[in-house]
């Protein structure tokens, strides 16, 4: 057994190579004639497989390994087309998942292996054909040799050269620089499907395909007009029965002693079954395997080419689609009818656009897209996009099931001139996720402007977590004044992002953020032992003001089973009375909590701190559950106390009778009421009446740091 050879790095299995090289030698032994022995073509090819391996692993991609191993193996002798055949398919069947395990599974190491397919049949065909033609060069050399000596000693040189032309097994063909032809071997005459006599009346001219390019007449030119020796193209040509044939054609100029032109000498190598070889590889490399549409790689291959040729202010147009709900498709039917239902979808996307010349590709999984080439506008991409939403939302029958699905379609259409390709499918996406957002079966249409704002927020919840490692975040305090006495109480924290490139962010942009990503439980942490810090100075500062800190508890915070734990510690780190911390949770946080969150706020309140609920009269409170919480106050909502007015409106009369009832329900529950969002006299008066026992707002101030609440405490100690 021959060793695997070093690989420079992990990433390639030692025992999936061997296995992988073993499996092959035994295909090439079973497959035809093997000029070496076993040993020896296993150690070969297993080379060949760490080669391709690490071809699929390199950081800057290139196929030119597969050409190069391809052209070894017919260096080797190892030629049969069954073999060729198994190397080929094996490069993405087999070799990835065999020795690249870790890497199998990439999108990127799938695409990697189809190029280096295309490149090793490619390689072989290349080889192989090279090395035809080298030993067609020695037959041509014997030949004009032998005609060379035809002049010198005729009969025997004759016999030499037409054994040679017409026992050859490629064509070979002889013309003047007329085009008319003067002698055809018998493989010439066979594969254009003519007798050697019915070819011997006919000019090259007749037998070539109109759809070859001009360039290769302008080439034949050059050739027959003495500017250059040789020339080699692919071609095609017609048989007599009309069919096509594809060719390998090398042409000689055989010139007079002057130099003249004399005639040319053509050699043609039936290149059919290669062509269509290259064809089929080609489209299994551009197409998806399961519903036959364009794949990515020929997508944005097209897309591509449309916008290198488009003008700066032609539109181009993509329909980015999605199917809704698909996964329990495949979780309660089975794959099988998933991949059914696709070629289903696939069909009618594609039909719904035939004859616009719109090109429908799958780009994986459930999505697919469509680029609108041509349109006039928006209005014609999202009337494209309405006949695919129409098209998907037909009840499909799958089997015995009949499935309905929806789809959902980002909208892109733009000027070729104001984006690029992946601009274009980043906005693409971004407004297939908006459509998803919105509900099932709609479209939307791509908005710079909300992009833009995505795109800000995107960056705020990035920079979130740093921003709390570099201590970018700040405590404001506002003050929580007596009703009664205009006394401040209570001071509550309020965080601020001290952004260095944005200033000072307000808790609106991010909190939610940060109760999305998680980091809500650390940065809650962080206020609440600066709070307790700022609040513990303030106490033995000024031992007689009593002055609360309330802070805030999100609901995931509430919802952790540490809090209690870590309350206690900041408390006991800080030195602070916890009489003096007051945490606020909202109406819906609290409300209907079962196990752990109602264990815990009971233990919270067991440790002497006061829990008040923030924003009440918003959510649908259980008066009676609301009752069996150890809650020390109410915070009545914004919109309440905003409502009051002194215009005698009956809005306003009826936010204040609702003020009074909220008042009064928290006194019949032994809680105190604290008004937020007191901005006029008026209102303090109206609250006053309705006894509210605090308040707070921007007619008591606005949230400052904490140096001016000191300031503030200062001056009311020396009144």
């Amino acid at each position: 057994m021959a060793a695997v050879p070093a690989t420079g790095g992990d990433e390639i299995d030692p025992a999936g190579a061997q296995e992988y090289a073993a499996g092959w030698a035994r295909a090439v032994r079973r497959l035809g004639f093997v000029p070496l022995s076993t040993v020896e073509t296993e150690r070969l090819l297993l080379e060949h497989t760490v080669r391709l391996a690490r071809a699929l692993l390199a950081e800057q991609f290139s196929a030119e390994p597969g050409q190069e191993v391809a052209r070894a193996l017919v260096e080797a002798h190892l030629t049969e087309p069954g073999m060729l055949d198994w190397s080929v398919r094996a490069l993405v069947e087999r070799l990835p998942a065999q020795v690249l395990p870790r890497r199998a599974d990439q999108p990127e190491t799938a695409r990697r292996a189809v190029e280096l397919q295309g490149a090793f049949a490619a390689g072989f065909a290349r080889a192989l054909r090279d090395r035809t033609f080298t030993q067609q060069e020695r037959i041509a050399r014997s030949a004009w040799q032998a005609r060379d000596q035809v002049e010198q000693a005729l009969r025997d040189s004759e016999a030499r050269f037409r054994a040679v032309f017409t026992g050859a097994a490629i064509g070979i063909g002889i013309a003047g620089v007329d085009g008319e032809i003067i002698d055809v071997n018998q493989s010439f005459a066979e594969m254009l499907g003519y007798t050697i006599a019915e070819l011997r009346q006919i000019n090259v001219a007749t037998l070539a395909h109109p759809d070859d390019a001009a360039g290769m007449w302008e080439l034949y030119q050059d050739l027959i007009d003495g500017k250059q020796d040789a020339a080699r193209v692919e071609k095609r040509y017609y048989r007599k029965d009309g069919s096509v044939v594809w060719t390998d054609l090398a042409v000689s100029l055989i010139r007079h002693d002057d130099g003249r032109p004399r005639f040319t000498v053509a050699m043609i190598e039936d290149i059919t079954e290669r062509y269509e070889l290259q064809q089929r590889l080609r489209f299994q490399a551009l197409h998806d395997p399961l519903t036959g549409l364009p794949n990515r790689t020929l997508f944005f291959e097209r897309l591509g080419a449309l916008f290198d040729r488009a003008a700066p202010d032609e539109r181009i147009g993509i329909c980015f689609l999605d199917l809704d709900g698909f996964k329990a498709v495949n979780d309660s039917l089975g794959h099988d009818h998933g991949d059914r239902l696709l070629i289903v979808i696939a069909r009618r996307l594609a039909d719904c656009v035939a004859g616009l010349g719109h090109l429908v590709a799958r780009m994986g999984g459930d999505e697919f897209v469509i680029l609108v080439d041509g349109g006039a506008g928006i209005d014609d991409v999202v009337a494209v996009a309405e006949k695919a939403l129409a098209a998907v939302a037909v009840p499909a029958d799958v089997g015995d099931q009949q499935l309905a699905v929806t789809a959902s379609i980002g909208i892109v259409d733009c000027p070729a001139g104001e984006t690029s390709v992946s601009e274009l499918m980043k906005a693409a996406d971004t407004t297939l996720y908006w459509a998803k957002g919105e509900g099932r079966g709609r479209w939307a249409v791509y908005d710079p402007e909300r992009s833009a704002r995505d795109h800000a927020r995107s960056a705020l919840t990035a920079g979130l977590p740093a921003a709390l490692d570099r201590g970018e975040f700040v405590v404001h305090y506002q003050p929580i004044v007596s009703l009664v006495d205009g006394g401040m109480l209570a001071v509550e924290a309020l965080v601020r992002w001290a952004h260095p490139e944005q200033g000072l962010i307000g808790p609106d942009h991010f909190i939610g953020l940060a109760e999305e990503t998680g980091l809500i439980v650390r940065l809650g942490e962080w206020v609440l032992r600066r709070a307790c810090r700022d609040a513990e100075a303030w106490r033995r500062q000024f031992p007689d003001a009593e002055l609360v800190v309330s802070v805030n508890l999100a609901a995931r915070q509430a919802d952790d089973p540490a809090i209690v734990d870590t309350v206690a510690a900041v408390l006991g780190r800080t030195g602070l009375p916890p009489e003096l911390l007051q945490l606020e949770l909202t109406e819906s946080a609290v409300m209907g909590t079962a196990g752990e969150p109602l264990r815990s706020l009971h233990r919270l309140a067991a440790l002497g701190v006061r829990l008040a609920i923030d924003d009440f009269g918003t959510g649908y409170s259980n008066l009676a559950y609301l009752r069996r919480l150890p809650i020390h106050s109410l915070k009545l909502a914004g919109p309440f106390v905003e409502g009051i007015r002194s215009d005698g409106s009956a809005a306003g009369h009826r936010d204040e009778r609702i003020v009074d009832a909220l008042v009064r329900l928290a006194h019949a529950l032994e809680l105190s009421v604290t008004a937020e969002a007191v901005e006029t006299g008026d209102q303090v008066e109206r609250l006053r009446a309705l006894r509210c026992d605090t308040g707070q707002g921007r007619w008591f101030g606005p949230p400052v740091p904490a140096e001016e609440i000191t300031a503030r405490l200062r001056d009311e100690e020396t009144r």
